[in-house]
C-alpha cells in the first residue's frame, strides 16, 4: 500500500520491561546477538537448498516480512555446493543447518555462511572434529550455534536421564560447549528446544543460570499455525519477560513468512519490537449489530503491508467501542448499520457499514491534520 507518513502516534511502549539477561555478544553477519542487542527474528527455508532460485525467492519473502536471520538445511553434498551462491545473494545473514556429516560444517564455513548450527547429538564422531571446526570457524569469524532438540539429544545423556528432560537438554548443550572451550572457542550460541513449552521454559531458565552465552529460543515442532503460535507465545512470553532470550524462531507448521509474522507479533506484544499493524477488535457478544469477525478480517487485509506503525480499533457496540476507538490511531464503532469513524481520538464522520473499510483506508491516506470533525452521516 502506497502512503505517506500521517504523523499517527505509534502504539505506546510497554511500561514495564524485564531487565535483559547479561550475555556475551556475537555477530551473525551484520546482526548482533546477545549483549543487550535487540531480540532478532529467525526462520528456516522450506525449499530444497540445492534449488538456488527457489531458496533465494523464499529468503526474499521472509526478509520482506521482517526476518533478521535465515537458516537453510544442508543435508547433502548438493546443498553444500550451492551455499556460496545463496550466501552472496541473500539480503540477510545465512546460517547453515548441519546434521550427521561434519564435512558439511567445513563446506558451510568455506562458503561464507554467517554462522553454522550443529546438533552434536546426531553428528558422527563430532567430538573428534571439534578442534578442526573451532579452528576453521575462528579463521572465518563464524559463530557456532549448539542446537539440542528433544528429538535428537546426545544418546549418552538421554540414557542417563531417561528422557529429554530440561536437565538432559542443558547438560548436553553445556558438554558440547565445553569441547569448544577446550580449544579456546567461545563464539557460541545455544538453543535447547522441546515440543512442550513448559519444558522449554524450565530448560532455558536452567541454562541461563549456568552460562552467559546468548540463547536462541524456540518451541520445536510446535504444531500447526494456531496451536504452534500459542505454544510459542507461552514459552517466549515467560522467558523474554524474565530477560532470557536473544533470538527467536516460531517453529510453526506453516509458511516461513507466517513464522516470522508470529514472532514479530509476540515481540511487539512484549514491547520488544515496534508494532506495525495492530487490530484491536472485540470478540463478539449478543449486543453486536455487525459481523465483527468478518469486518476485522477485511480491515486487516486492507491494511496488509501498511508501512507505518498503526493501531486500528474495529468495534461492534457502544459499550467499549467509542473508548477503544478514541485510543487507537484509527477506529470505527459500529451499530444500526453504520460506523462512526475516529481519527486520532476524534470523530470525523459516520458512514454506512459497507463503507467502513474504504473510509478507514481513505483516512489513513489523508495527511495528518486534514480531517476535520464531521458527524454528517453518509447514506451511500
Amino acid at each position: 500500500m502506497n502512503s505517506i507518513d500521517l504523523g499517527l502516534p505509534a502504539a505506546p511502549p510497554a511500561q514495564v520491561r524485564a531487565r535483559r539477561r547479561r550475555t556475551r555478544q556475537l555477530r551473525v553477519g551484520t546482526v548482533p546477538v546477545g549483549g543487550g542487542a535487540p531480540v532478532s527474528v529467525q526462520t528456516m527455508t522450506t525449499t530444497n537448498t540445492a534449488d538456488v532460485d527457489a531458496t533465494l525467492r523464499q529468503i526474499a519473502e521472509v526478509t520482506a516480512a521482517g526476518c533478521d536471520i535465515v537458516r537453510v538445511a544442508v543435508p547433502s553434498a548438493d546443498d553444500a555446493r550451492t551455499l556460496p551462491k545463496i550466501v552472496v545473494k541473500s539480503p540477510i545473514p545465512v546460517i547453515a543447518d548441519i546434521h550427521f556429516q561434519p564435512r558439511h560444517v567445513f563446506a558451510a564455513i568455506d562458503a561464507g555462511c554467517a554462522a553454522v548450527r550443529v546438533n552434536p547429538g546426531n553428528i558422527k564422531k563430532f567430538d573428534d572434529r571439534v578442534g578442526e571446526i573451532a579452528e576453521a570457524a575462528t579463521v572465518a569469524g563464524a559463530p557456532i550455534r549448539i542446537g539440542v532438540n528433544a528429538g535428537s539429544p546426545d544418546p549418552r545423556l538421554l540414557a542417563k536421564h531417561g528422557a529429554a528432560t530440561p536437565e538432559a537438554l542443558v547438560e548436553s548443550a553445556l558438554w558440547e560447549c565445553s569441547l569448544f572451550e577446550e580449544h579456546g572457542f567461545t563464539d557460541l550460541k545455544i538453543a535447547v528446544k522441546h515440543h512442550d513449552p513448559m519444558t522449554v521454559i524450565a530448560a532455558n531458565r536452567l541454562l541461563a543460570s549456568r552460562c552467559d552465552y546468548p540463547l536462541h529460543l524456540g518451541v520445536t515442532e510446535a504444531g500447526p499455525a494456531f496451536q504452534g503460535a500459542i505454544k510459542s507465545a507461552v514459552a517466549f512470553a515467560a522467558l523474554l519477560g524474565e530477560g532470557i532470550g536473544d533470538t527467536i524462531r516460531g517453529s510453526l507448521s506453516a509458511d516461513p513468512v507466517e513464522q516470522v509474522k508470529a514472532a514479530h507479533h509476540i515481540l511487539a506484544s512484549l514491547g520488544l519490537r515496534p508494532r506495525k499493524l495492530e487490530i484491536v477488535s472485540c470478540p463478539g457478544c449478543g449486543r453486536l449489530q455487525v459481523d465483527i469477525h468478518q469486518l476485522a478480517a477485511r480491515v486487516e487485509a486492507a491494511f496488509d503491508g501498511f508501512p507505518h506503525p498503526l493501531r486500528i480499533a474495529v468495534m461492534g457496540c457502544v459499550v467499549n467501542g467509542p473508548g477503544e476507538s478514541r485510543e487507537a490511531d484509527l477506529g470505527v464503532s459500529c451499530g444500526n448499520g453504520k460506523g462512526q469513524i475516529f481519527v486520532r481520538g476524534r470523530v470525523v464522520r459516520t458512514v454506512a457499514e459497507h463503507r467502513v473499510v474504504d473510509t478507514l483506508v481513505e483516512e489513513a491516506l489523508t495527511p495528518a491534520g486534514s480531517s476535520a470533525p464531521d458527524t454528517v452521516e453518509e447514506t451511500s
